[in-house]
C-alpha cells in the first residue's frame, strides 16, 4: 500500500495535474529570482599554455606513480582492476591517459530541475548558479549570539534562500540542526528544501543510504520517471586529500551516479596541510584527485553529470587556521578553472569565504575577494556563496543577507558593457552638450530605474537622516533585514498529495531505526 501510495503522489507531482496542483499553481506566492547567471565577460587566466601542460603531464604522473587510495571499497577496486587500472591493495594505479579517457563521457554542461521549472539551473558554459553555505555545526544571530545550530534555524536559512533575489539555489546542509538525531536529520533537511522553497537543492552525503533516500524523497515529489531522466539534485562529495577516496563519500557517490544525479567531486585542501605550499604543486594534486574521482564517476554510469570542484584555502603557518581571501587561493582557483575548462567539465569553487568571527571589515574585504574571484575565474556552481563566517564553522544570518544582497552586484558586473544603441548613448551625449546635465535628459529618464545596480541593505543616506534614523552599522541594518524578510515569507504552494507523501516517508524512516546522536 505504502509503495502504491508513494507512487501515485509522485505521479502527481509532475503528471497532467490534477485539481489540487492547479489550484496550488494559481495561489502560489511569485517571489522574485534572477536567472543564473551567464558572463558575457572574459575568464580571468594566470596559466600559460607551457604551465598548464606541464600541471596536466605532473598530475598524471601522480596518478601512475603514486596512485589514489580507495579506502574500504572492494567493489571500486574491481571496478578500476577491469578497467585497466594497478590495483595493490587499497592503492590504484591509474595509467596515462586512462582517466582523462573515462571523463571524456561526463556532460560539459547540465540542467538541474526545481519543483518551479521557472527556477531551474543551467550548470555549465558561460553559467554561474549561486549556493548558500553548507555544513557550519554552528549558527550566529545579533540577538542570539554564537550558538549550536537547530533545526528552526535551518528551517530559516531555507526561508531565506527562497526569499532572496539574487540566489539560485536551495543549497543543502544549510547549517547542521544539532537537535536532531545525526542518522535522521538528513530527512528533516530534505523535506524543509522540498516545502519551504521552490528553488533547486541538494542531497545528502553522509552515508549512502541518505543519498538514497535523497532520490527516492526526489522521486516522490518530481515523480519517478522524470527523476530517472533528469538531474534534480546536485550534491557535494568530498575527497580526503591527500589522494584518498572513503567509501562513505565515494558510496554517496555510487548512488547519485547511478541515479543520474549530479555530483561535484572536490577536494578539500588546505594549502600547507592537505596539500604542497605551492600553487603548481596544489594545482597538481587538485587535478590528479578530480580526475581519478570523475573517472570513477564514469566507470559507475558513463554519462553520470560530475563537476570539477576545488575547494582552497591556504593556512596561517603561526596558528594552523585556514586563511581566506588571500593570493595564493586566488590564483589557485584562477588555474583550476582553466584546467577544468580544458577538461571540458562545470567548474565549482568560490564562496563567502571569511576567517572572521563576526559580520566585520575582515569578513567584508576577504569575502568581496573570494566572491570577486570566483566570477572572474569561470566558476559554473559557487556553494557557500552567502552566510559563511568563522571558517566555515558558523552560519551567520545577518552575513547571510549581506553576502545574498552583494551577490547582486556580481549579476551586474557579469553582464558585460552594453554595446547596443542604446548603452552607446549617443542621443543623451548630443541632447546635453558641453556644460549642461544628465539627470533630466530623456536617455536618463528612459533609463535610470534599472541603470544601476542598487543594494537592498546598505545605507546611503546623508548622514543627519542616518543619524536619526539609530545610526545603524551594517549588521543591524542586516538583522532588521531577516526580521522583515522572515515575516513576509509565505510558504509556495505544493500539491497536498506530494506533501502528506513526504511527510509519510519521513516519519516511517524515522520509526525504521533508532536515534543516534554520535
Amino acid at each position: 500500500m505504502a509503495e502504491a501510495a508513494e507512487a501515485a503522489s509522485g505521479r502527481r507531482a509532475r503528471g497532467g495535474g490534477g485539481g489540487a496542483a492547479r489550484r496550488a499553481a494559481r495561489t502560489a506566492v511569485s517571489v522574485e529570482t534572477a536567472r543564473f547567471i551567464t558572463r558575457n565577460i572574459p575568464d580571468f587566466e594566470v596559466l600559460n599554455a607551457e604551465a598548464l601542460e606541464i600541471i596536466e603531464a605532473n598530475a598524471e604522473t601522480v596518478l601512475a606513480e603514486i596512485g589514489v587510495n580507495f579506502v574500504d571499497n572492494p567493489d571500486a577496486l574491481d571496478l578500476w582492476r577491469a578497467a585497466g587500472a594497478e590495483v595493490t591493495g587499497e592503492r590504484v594505479r591509474i595509467p596515462r591517459g586512462l582517466a582523462r579517457q573515462l571523463c571524456a563521457t561526463a556532460p560539459s554542461q547540465f540542467t538541474q530541475h526545481a519543483r518551479n521549472p521557472d527556477r531551474n539551473v543551467e550548470i555549465g558554459g558561460r553559467n554561474l548558479v549561486l549556493a548558500p553555505v553548507y555544513g557550519p555545526p554552528f549558527v550566529r544571530s545579533a540577538g542570539g549570539g554564537r550558538r549550536y545550530a537547530t533545526m528552526a534555524d535551518f528551517n530559516n536559512f531555507v526561508k531565506l534562500g527562497y526569499m532572496s533575489k539574487w540566489l539560485h539555489h536551495s543549497g543543502g546542509t544549510v547549517c547542521e540542526p544539532t537537535d536532531v538525531a545525526v542518522n535522521k536529520r538528513h530527512l528533516d533537511m530534505l523535506q524543509a528544501h522540498m516545502t519551504l522553497s521552490d528553488k533547486p537543492f541538494m542531497g545528502s552525503v553522509t552515508e549512502p543510504v541518505r543519498a538514497t533516500d535523497s532520490v527516492e524523497m526526489s522521486k516522490l515529489l518530481f515523480g519517478a520517471e522524470f527523476v530517472d531522466a533528469n538531474t534534480v539534485m546536485t550534491s557535494l562529495i568530498n575527497i580526503n586529500s591527500p589522494l584518498t577516496f572513503d567509501a562513505t563519500m565515494m558510496g554517496a557517490l555510487e548512488v547519485y551516479a547511478r541515479a543520474n544525479q549530479a555530483c561535484i567531486i572536490s577536494p578539500f585542501i588546505v594549502g600547507g596541510a592537505m596539500a604542497p605550499t605551492t600553487v603548481a604543486g596544489t594545482l597538481t594534486q587538485v587535478l590528479a584527485e578530480v580526475l581519478a574521482g570523475v573517472a570513477y564517476s564514469q566507470l559507475v554510469r558513463p554519462g553520470a553529470p560530475v563537476i570539477f570542484g576545488a575547494f582552497v584555502t591556504s593556512i596561517d603557518m603561526n596558528s594552523g587556521a585556514p586563511t581566506f581571501g588571500t593570493p595564493e587561493a586566488a590564483l589557485i582557483t584562477y588555474g583550476a578553472g582553466q584546467l577544468a575548462r580544458r577538461l571540458g567539465l562545470p567548474y565549482r569553487s568560490g564562496g563567502s569565504f571569511c576567517g572572521s568571527k563576526l559580520p566585520d571589515a575582515q569578513a567584508a574585504y576577504e569575502t568581496a575577494n573570494s566572491l570577486n574571484m570566483a566570477l572572474l575565474a569561470g566558476v559554473n556552481f559557487m556553494l557557500h556563496a552567502c552566510g559563511w563566517l568563522e571558517g566555515g564553522l558558523v552560519a551567520s544570518f545577518e552575513k547571510y543577507v549581506m553576502d545574498a544582497d552583494q551577490l547582486g552586484a556580481l549579476h551586474h558586473l557579469a553582464r558585460g558593457v552594453d554595446m547596443s544603441e542604446n548603452g552607446q548613448a549617443m542621443d543623451a551625449l548630443r541632447e546635453v552638450g558641453p556644460g549642461g546635465h544628465f539627470l533630466g535628459c530623456a536617455h536618463t529618464q528612459a533609463n535610470f530605474k534599472d541603470a544601476f545596480w542598487r543594494s537592498d541593505l546598505l545605507d546611503y543616506k546623508p548622514f543627519e537622516t542616518w543619524d536619526e534614523d539609530g545610526a545603524r552599522d551594517t549588521q543591524a541594518l542586516a538583522e532588521a533585514r531577516v526580521n522583515r524578510m522572515l515575516a513576509d515569507y509565505q510558504q509556495p504552494q505544493l500539491d497536498p498529495g506530494v506533501t502528506e507523501a513526504l511527510s509519510d516517508y519521513v516519519a516511517r524512516r524515522k520509526a525504521s531505526e533508532p536515534d543516534a546522536f554520535g
